[in-house]
């Protein structure tokens, strides 16, 4: 019996994605759950797997395809036995020929000798590893005329990613692949590097799509930004007295997005417009708090959600971000990880931003900027003293959040993380 192999749901607001690679090819055996065809969407690549143990009996789409959810993407023989493949049976008789003339006596006359390797050897090699690019990266190699095999990938299985090629495009580190008419061709005098004035490289789909939500925030909401700093002193404090005995007890590092994350949901139970959003002419109001943690990777900005955050110990928000992370490095982070969110952190401290504006993530109605922590010198008290500062940075939007609110939302972050106490009473 054939079963068929759909398109599973993509998450919130995406309705397509890119065949991307396929990962099982027709008369390959597929086991339960093994991952049979490779995604792409403007969110994440996720992978595909069959339900049944069998052979793949079709693959209705090709790489580099459009598909929509629940369309199909391939057949399943369940329970068939994969067919013998005709690659091994030639595979044996060289093995066969090479015994039987080991085993016969030498001829009389010479034997002639090996045919020399013709550059048709390498290239067939790379066709191979051509292979295994997903369309996008393999049209990018192609256009630029590069050596797949020259590039090191940062992908699952050392598979090369669209970064990997731009990044070995504006290195120059990729020489161009040898072609089999080289030798028959003209020399062509290759461009010195300096004569390279520019490269038009494609847009992927998730910079497309990143790039198209940003525009319709800007168009739509009535976007504005209010700052504040705060002294990092006592969290930092905090947090050198006890890092090591927390990593001992829960496993993961204690950073600073953990008493970010409670110090937001302790501000938006006081303001909740800010973790409002608008629909239409009504304003939905959200009785949860799911906190999306802006999380960076060789594609683009990504933000996975921590769900329910009003329920987690900072433990537990410490071990999820550190998933987050992990998951947004190996490519894991699935559309389920990003839906669903009704407020962002974005920390560009990590990369040394020392201010910004940040862009707020459609539908929401707000997002808090953290930044980078710096000694610098406040009063206190009548006295100067150097303290560790962060600016803070809230952008909102102003057609549902007033400014007395946005203001007063980002006071009582500065009072909670200023003093953690309160995060402990409530307060």
């Amino acid at each position: 019996m054939s079963i068929e192999i759909k398109v599973p749901a993509l998450g919130e607001s995406v309705v397509e994605a890119t065949v991307a690679r396929w990962l099982k090819q027709t008369g390959d055996a597929v086991a339960v759950d093994e991952p049979v065809v490779e995604l792409e969407t403007d969110k994440v690549t996720l992978e595909v797997p069959s339900s049944v143990a069998g052979v793949l009996q079709d693959q209705v789409v090709s790489e580099g395809d459009t598909v929509e959810v629940d369309a199909l993407l391939a057949l399943v023989a369940e329970g068939a036995a994969p067919a013998a493949a005709p690659e091994a049976a030639k595979a044996e008789a060289p093995k066969a020929e090479a015994s039987a003339a080991i085993s016969a006596p030498a001829p009389a006359t010479p034997a002639p000798a090996a045919p020399v390797a013709t550059p048709a050897a390498p290239a067939a090699a790379r066709s191979g590893a051509a292979a295994a690019l997903s369309p996008a990266v393999r049209r990018l190699v192609e256009e630029n005329n590069l050596d797949p095999q020259k590039i090191a990938g940062t992908g699952k299985d050392g598979r090369l990613t669209k970064a990997d090629v731009q990044n070995a495009i504006a290195a120059g580190s990729a020489k161009a692949a040898a072609t089999s008419t080289a030798a028959s061709a003209p020399a062509a005098v290759a461009p010195r590097k300096d004569d390279v004035r520019e490269q038009r490289v494609p847009m992927s789909r998730l910079r497309r799509v990143i790039a198209s939500r940003l525009k319709e925030a800007q168009n739509t909401a009535a976007m504005l930004t209010t700052f504040n700093e705060v002294d990092m002193s006592a969290v930092m404090a905090l947090r050198s007295e006890y890092k090591d005995e927390f990593e001992k007890n829960h496993g993961a590092r204690l950073g600073f997005m953990g008493f970010f994350v409670k110090a937001v949901i302790n501000a938006l139970e006081e303001y909740p417009a800010v973790n409002a959003e608008i629909h239409g002419t009504d304003i939905i109001y959200k009785n949860f708090y799911n906190i999306g943690v802006a999380v960076g990777t060789p594609q683009g900005l990504v933000v996975p959600v921590l769900r329910d955050a009003q329920d987690m110990s900072l433990a537990d928000v410490e071990m999820r971000v550190a998933e987050f992370g992990r998951k947004a490095r190996d490519g894991k982070l699935s559309p389920s990880d990003m839906s669903g969110g009704s407020f962002t952190i974005s920390n560009g401290g990590v990369y040394g931003s020392l201010m910004s504006t940040p862009i707020l993530n459609t539908p929401q109605s707000g997002i808090l900027g953290m930044h980078k922590i710096q000694q610098r010198p406040v009063a206190i008290g009548g006295s100067v003293e150097i303290r560790p500062m962060m600016y803070l940075a809230l952008s909102y939007d102003h057609r549902i959040i007033d400014g007395r609110e946005a203001v007063s939302f980002l006071v009582r972050i500065k009072e909670s993380i200023e003093d953690p106490r309160r995060l402990l009473l409530g307060v």
